[in-house]
């Protein structure tokens, strides 16, 4: 960008307005010395212009940063630490600053240029120091100066403490197993045991390493604690921007026009008892025109309507890419006035869906379907328990009148689904899901197991159904496809999981074509057995991961050949590209797909995958930790469980009350060197073959819990009760992945509609 000062010939002294505008045109900060230099200022003009600098800052229209550098209000400096965020529809790498805490307003755009040739791409995540040239008034080019080693660390999430230097940073990273000096200057004022984010500093020293704190979060003892280290080590999102919620908060009720009047149907959500955003309607009813066969009605709140392409509550959403769920909270993708409110099938009110009609017939086979733009009110909300009470010979005020007109019907479509489901052999893992209880105090109350009912699978089926209608309908007129994708398993994983299956007496046939319904049939077959979950526990890691892809290869695990997210545009970026794209493709209104999006659909896949994978760990650490706050009053407990991942460094140990993990230590087994098997997934002592293998059942007494780091410690006790005799150190075996025994989320089954938890 070319500046321009008066010229040094019978030069006059600059009014501010021409000062400024220097400023502003600078695509750097600027000292007072390059100021002076461009307008020609000397000798006793120089005290002039320190003087109109000092109005300007008191103005508000310029700030002074480091150096005594100057830029208009909430610049970037010349040179920062960024972290990059994603990838935009025009495949621009963008990043934010690390240490930005205005919640009110969006970080400036940040455009990261090409790294230099023989240098491995940005991706997500990634933390570089960057040198920043602003191109306009909020946009800045920033040029990679050095990518930050060990990127996890260039922003940490611990404990404030004291030692002898004066304060210590105890990492929340179980990973993480040294502290950080912090100086009584980068303490930001924090107290011991205060939650706290702080940023890694270069030093020279030896010894610990020096951090400073950017952020404070309050003090470990406060019941939000636990979900902020989680959401804050994993660097999701949490305030939206100004513009955004602005935008959110000026939508308005739609009408009837340009959309089917669908009020008179008694649609109805099916919930959790805390769920607080409804975001799916169903019906059924018998299809007169096809004998033993059903018409169905799946309304999804239209929120392509109210987020349109480019928006700021677009790039909020895209960034997000999905809500996470945490014990306490909702981390929604979209502001409460859209998530909670018109963008909420809440009942007898009028809400804009998009809707598809589904005709099944007697096999519960989807014949034809049609999407809507429609106007409905919810006839009722109701809960997966009030259905279940209700279907089973127990409904209450609500669901009593429902029964007969809306409820039987569910059940009787349902049936005709779960028997498709059955027929085309999806693959049936029995994985049960820990539920975390908080109190009013905001403390533990109770960890259980997730009850699984069928009014849970019949919401399931009706999803699975509008999901494959959406790809299809999309197929059929050649729109984009933001396809849900399931490989089957990969060669490496298989060869291993067949032999081993083999050694326990099931057959997985070599060279025959790999079906879900392979897998099931030796599930069943094992099923009631003493091996039942450790078989369970091995197909499981066997599995590939479930992926965004506008390229179908077919989704493994539900035995479909197509499939997209259609039905859950509140919480994901995906869903609501679905809909635009049938928008667009069914002329169906504003708010469609646009060209921009269409070619960009590769990257989005990529985001928008990496926000879920990002949203899952965030949402396992904390009930992790969760898990370790509610346990650690009953250290020196004994608890039974089982082997629920096997390593060369010990044994992890799922407990049977709460699904949590811990880890027994390799040195303290029964007295003997121990060797890691990982096809046999055990570990074997040398002298006395004593084998501990996954699945085996065991006692173990709780020695550590740790709620900072989400951590327990184990150690295995005998028959009686009685501490098993430590060992003589770690097993000796080659190169292992360090998390290979850990717990890992389902990868192959989908659930179209996760569980939803207090916002």
């Amino acid at each position: 960008m070319m500046l321009t000062a008066v010229p040094k010939k019978d030069a006059p002294f600059p009014t501010k307005d021409q000062v400024l505008e220097f400023i502003k045109d600078s695509p750097v900060p600027v000292g007072k010395r390059e100021i002076a230099r461009a307008f020609h200022i000397t000798g006793d003009n120089r005290v002039l212009l320190k003087h109109l600098l000092k109005e300007l800052e008191q103005d508000g229209t310029i700030e002074k940063g480091g150096n005594r550098r100057l830029a208009p209000p909430a610049s970037l400096p010349e040179v920062g630490v960024l972290i990059v965020t994603g990838i935009d529809l025009d495949g621009e790498t963008l990043a934010r600053p690390v240490n930005w805490t205005d919640e009110e307003n969006e970080p400036p755009r940040i455009v990261m240029m090409p790294e230099r040739r023989g240098h491995p791409a940005l991706t997500p995540g990634d933390r570089v120091l960057a040198r920043l040239q602003r191109t306009h008034d909020r946009l800045y080019e920033a040029r990679t100066i050095r990518k930050l080693d060990g990127g996890a660390e260039a922003r940490i999430v611990g404990v404030y403490e004291l030692g002898r230097e004066g304060g210590r940073l105890r990492p929340a990273d179980r990973k993480m197993r040294s502290e950080f000096v912090i100086l009584p200057q980068n303490s930001e004022g924090a107290r011991p045991g205060e939650l706290v984010v702080a940023e890694v500093l270069p030093s020279s020293r030896m010894g610990l390493k020096q951090a400073r704190v950017v952020e404070r979060l309050g003090g470990m003892d406060e019941p939000r604690a636990i979900s902020l280290i989680a959401i804050h080590q994993n660097g999701i999102p949490t305030a939206f921007p100004r513009t955004a919620i602005e935008e959110a908060e000026a939508a308005a009720e739609p009408t009837l026009e340009g959309r089917s009047d669908l009020r008179d149907i008694p649609l109805v959500t099916i919930d959790g008892p805390d769920a607080r955003d409804f975001d799916d309607a169903v019906f059924a009813e018998a299809d007169p025109d096809n004998p033993g066969g059903w018409h169905l009605l799946v309304a999804i709140a239209d929120v392509s309507f109210y987020v349109r392409p480019g928006s700021a509550l677009d790039r909020s959403a895209f960034d997000r890419g999905n809500s996470c769920y945490f014990p306490d909270r909702v981390v929604p993708m979209l502001p409460e006035a859209l998530s909670n409110e018109l963008c909420s099938l809440k009942p007898q009110v009028n809400r804009a869906c998009l809707a598809v009609h589904l005709w099944i017939d007697k096999d519960g086979q989807l014949k034809r379907h049609r999407f809507v733009r429609g106007l409905m009110r919810s006839a009722a909300r109701l809960t997966y328990e009030q259905v279940q009470a209700a279907h089973d010979g127990a409904p209450d005020e609500t669901t009593g009148p429902l029964l007969e007109p809306v409820i039987r019907p569910l059940y009787g479509a349902f049936a005709l689904l779960q028997r498709a489901r059955e027929k085309r052999g999806t693959l049936e893992l029995d994985l049960p899901e820990r539920k975390v209880s908080i109190g009013a105090d905001g403390r533990v109350e109770a960890i259980t197991v997730r009850e699984r009912l069928d009014s849970h699978r019949l919401i399931e089926e009706f999803m699975i159904a509008a999901n494959v209608a959406a790809a299809e309908a999309l197929e059929a007129r050649h729109a984009p496809v933001m396809y849900r994708v399931h490989a089957e398993p990969a060669r490496d994983k298989l060869e291993p999981l067949q032999d081993f299956l083999k050694s326990m007496g099931y057959t997985l046939a070599k060279g025959q074509v790999l079906t879900p319904s392979a897998f099931t049939r030796i599930l069943d077959k094992a099923r009631d057995t003493a091996e039942s979950e450790l078989i369970s526990t091995v197909i499981l890691r066997s599995q590939a991961q479930a992926v965004y892809a506008p390229d179908n290869i077919g989704h493994f695990g539900l035995a479909l050949t197509r499939y997209a997210h259609f039905t859950s545009p509140i919480r994901r970026y995906a869903d609501l590209v679905v809909h635009r794209a049938l928008v667009r493709a069914y002329g169906l209104g504003d708010g469609g797909l646009e060209e921009q999006e269409a070619a960009s659909m590769e990257k989005i896949a990529d985001h928008i995958s990496m926000t879920e994978r990002r949203a899952a760990d965030a949402e396992r650490d904390s009930l992790d930790r969760y898990v370790a706050a509610y346990l650690a009053d009953r250290v020196g407990a004994t608890f039974s469980g089982k082997i629920g991942g096997v390593t060369r460094f010990g044994l992890f140990i799922t407990l049977d009350e709460t699904g949590a993990d811990g880890l027994v230590p390799v040195s303290t087994l029964p007295d003997d060197f121990y060797d890691h098997d990982e096809a046999r997934h055990c570990l074997v002592g040398r002298r006395t073959g004593r084998m501990f293998r996954l699945g085996t059942r065991v006692q173990v007494r709780l020695l550590e819990a740790d709620p900072i780091a989400g951590s327990m410690v184990f150690r295995l006790l005998d028959e009686s009760g009685a501490d098993l005799p430590p060992g003589r150190g770690p097993a000796r075996m080659g190169n292992h992945r360090r998390n290979e025994g850990r717990r890992l989320p389902p990868p192959s089954l989908d659930q179209p509609k996760p569980p939803r938890r207090r916002r």
